[in-house]
């Protein structure tokens, strides 16, 4: 069956989740066809819907309804208690389930085995890049699972929510190990940019100059970190929602730690931004970007936590 003939559901409105299925859905509205869509907070949908999407009253309407299946949310527990929805709707055979979160490889194995014996079909589908590179379609996603149900999906994923389609192995767990190792190149960046701008800040360098050269430098991902940072977005005010919480990056730092113990190798700076992204939190909360180490760096080097643009207290 060709991807246009397929009823493509969505659940997962969060930061990451709400532009990427904007971007799907005007992909489909050019093919004369709208998603499917559930969010735990439905109002999260309402852009979703005024560009032609439908909404599904609970997710197991959502699943019934759909061929494919997309998925983000935040953790293991979530996806896991929200496929248990989709077992209890029964008849699950032939669907295509995509999972774009990031979770532990034993979560997307224990997942893929049981939607196995439902004669569906699991595929893991993490995302690299943030909120500010989901919205204009620019993301790069690692793809893993049975081949034929990849190219089903590849579609929906080409020049349309991401950049670069990485096809990992045949096991859906090549790719979400292949992000645990992405993130750890993630949260090193983001430490070797913290420590950079602090330095530049101390010694008379300056952050404008600073952030040039990252940026110019050392690409657009890290130009972007530096800019969480210099923005004050590390710390935002605490009505607003950060653009990939401090606790998140706590666990994906936290899996690639254990996974990388039980292998035996070292992971040192992959230590040192845990450490620092963990004091921030339990000293200033969870209303925290996962750049919140570089105030951690800041007060380190004797300044305070928060620069000038971000919020000022915890108040």
């Amino acid at each position: 069956m060709s991807a246009k003939k397929l009823q493509v559901g969505w659940y997962g409105l969060g930061s990451m989740g709400k532009p990427m299925a904007e971007n799907l859905q005007k992909y489909l509205a050019k093919n004369d066809q709208s998603l499917i869509y559930n969010n735990r907070t439905m109002a999260s949908g309402d852009s979703l819907k005024s560009l032609g999407a439908s909404p599904a009253s609970s997710f197991g309407e959502l699943v019934s309804k759909s061929d494919v299946v997309f998925t983000m949310v935040n953790n293991d527990d979530t996806l896991k208690s929200l496929l248990q929805q989709a077992y209890d709707t029964k008849d699950l055979s032939g669907k295509i389930f995509v999972d774009c979160s990031t979770v532990h490889p034993d979560t997307t194995k224990a997942v893929t085995e049981e939607i196995t014996k439902q004669k569906a079909t699991f595929l893991a589908a993490p995302m690299f890049g943030g909120p500010a590179i989901a919205a204009p379609g620019k993301l790069v996603v690692a793809i893993g699972g049975p081949s034929s149900a990849v190219e089903t999906v590849k579609p929906y994923f080409q020049d349309v929510i991401a950049r670069k389609v990485i096809v990992c192995k045949e096991e859906p767990s090549s790719a979400s190990m292949l992000k645990i190792a992405g993130n750890i190149i993630t949260v090193n960046l983001m430490e070797a940019v913290s420590e950079a701008q602090v330095f530049a800040e101390q010694t008379g360098i300056g952050c404008g100059p600073m952030e040039e050269l990252i940026s110019e430098g050392f690409g657009p991902v890290a130009g972007g970190y530096s800019g969480r940072m210099t923005s004050g977005n590390y710390a935002p005010a605490l009505d607003k929602r950060p653009g990939f919480g401090v606790s998140l990056s706590i666990k994906d730092a936290n899996y690639a730690l254990a996974i990388a113990e039980d292998a035996g190798v070292k992971l040192p700076a992959t230590e040192i931004a845990n450490k620092n992204m963990k004091a921030a939190r339990d000293e200033h909360g969870e209303v925290l970007d996962c750049a919140a180490m570089y105030g951690t760096l800041r007060k380190e080097a004797g300044l305070n936590f928060f620069n000038d643009k971000s919020r000022q207290s915890d108040e």
